[in-house]
């Protein structure tokens, strides 16, 4: 159900790139192939663009100190960054919907070696864009791609005078102090909300640096904005529902994080009605194991944060959902302890098939949580995010 859907012969691309750069340059070339007129500028191809290059992009290698707002804005120094917004929302009937909106900027060459071109169509950057619903009512989820040129005013991120990201007329913006707007429709589907930002930022990792390996270089410099007090609209088969509930925010940037043997990732963002919350992620790697370098942390009411170690939590699988669509196996339903917290939450999705099948396919989806803290009982929702199901993240972040 993604708005891009091509389908005819590939060319072979050899460049030095991820396969999420060769992703987004074979569609943009098969969207220009496949045209019956001339492209229009906004449907041009990126081929002839990038270039092979021997120089590199800056790599987070140790801490560093971060500065808000400008840090919110981009990083194009690094060659992959994204901006991740999920949320759970509830109409006043009870309707439940989760949705994810997510920026992804690629740098097509390094700083020292871009060259400045006077046209207002020369890229340096291509951007992609997730947007997906999920209707627990009518057990339906909805996705949707668009990839676009960091050019022209199409699709970009900046900080003046105040934070935005957007690729055509989805778009995040900043309205006030710690205030944001969110934007997304396509056809008979929308989405508009006003995010209050309630934590500040959170710096994951060590201060913000989170490491992925032993390596230097792989590694991400990552925050979040993690409880987002959210209100707005839903547009959903011609009816229009409002809606309220909690949004999370990751911004991340790299030029390398995953190390070699690793293959993907199992993240879990969730919002607790204790007024805490928990990041966690385990890093798989090839053999079966989790990698040691998994990590999260539990925010407490006040803000106070403590970092955990991979030693410092346990994700076990409950069960398992097989995609009708890509035959990818993927966990469904999984238990969560904290022992030094006194945590152990249960999270199950709302829908098992939230699997959106893009340039890489990945599952992220709304869940609930149940569990309890030190015997007292407490309940939750969140997001979950994983990847490396149906083939290997490895070279792609």
């Amino acid at each position: 159900m993604s708005d891009l859907f091509v389908s005819c012969s590939r060319r072979p691309h050899p460049a030095r790139l991820s396969p999420l750069a060769l992703a987004i340059l074979a569609i943009t070339t098969l969207m220009a192939a496949c045209t019956q007129s001339p492209p229009n500028p906004q449907q041009a191809s990126l081929t002839g663009l990038v270039t092979t290059t021997s120089g590199d992009f800056a790599r987070a290698q140790s801490p560093r100190k971060f500065s808000f707002p400008l840090d919110h804005g981009p990083h194009p120094d690094y060659q992959t960054e994204w901006w991740y917004f999920t949320g759970n929302l509830d109409a006043a009937d009870g309707r439940h919907f989760g949705f994810e909106l997510t920026f992804f900027r690629r740098a097509l060459v390094p700083a020292d070696e871009s060259i400045q071109r006077p046209s207002d169509w020369a890229v340096q950057q291509v951007y992609m864009a997730h947007f997906a619903i999920t209707d627990v009512k009518s057990g339906e989820f909805r996705y949707f791609q668009r990839l676009e040129r960091g050019a022209a005013g199409l699709a970009g991120a900046t900080v003046d005078p105040l934070f935005q990201v957007w690729l055509d007329d989805w778009r995040v913006e900043q309205v006030g102090p710690q205030r944001y707007s969110l934007h997304a429709a396509l056809g008979e589907l929308g989405l508009d909300l006003t995010m209050d930002d309630a934590t500040g930022p959170v710096l994951q990792g060590n201060q913000g640096y989170s490491q992925k390996g032993p390596h230097p270089g792989n590694a991400s410099y990552y925050y979040s904005l993690p409880r987002m007090i959210s209100s707005g609209d839903i547009s959903l088969h011609g009816q229009t529902y409002s809606v309220s509930g909690i949004s999370w925010m990751d911004h991340e940037w790299s030029s390398s994080a995953l190390s070699p043997g690793q293959v993907g990732w199992d993240w879990f963002g969730l919002q607790l009605d204790d007024g805490s919350e928990l990041m966690v992620y385990d890093l798989r790697r090839a053999d079966g194991r989790v990698d040691d370098t998994s990590s999260g942390s539990l925010i407490a009411p006040d803000g106070k944060v403590l970092h955990l170690n991979q030693s410092d939590f346990h994700i076990q699988a409950l069960s398992s959902w097989r995609s009708p669509d890509s035959g990818s196996v993927y966990p469904s339903g999984w238990e969560i302890q904290v022992p030094s917290a006194g945590l152990a939450l249960k999270v199950e999705p709302y829908l098992e098939d939230q699997e959106l099948r893009v340039a890489f396919t990945y599952w992220e989806g709304a869940v609930r949580v149940s569990g309890e803290r030190d015997g007292k009982q407490l309940s939750g929702k969140g997001y979950v995010e994983l990847t490396g199901y149906a083939g290997s993240m490895q070279g792609q972040f």
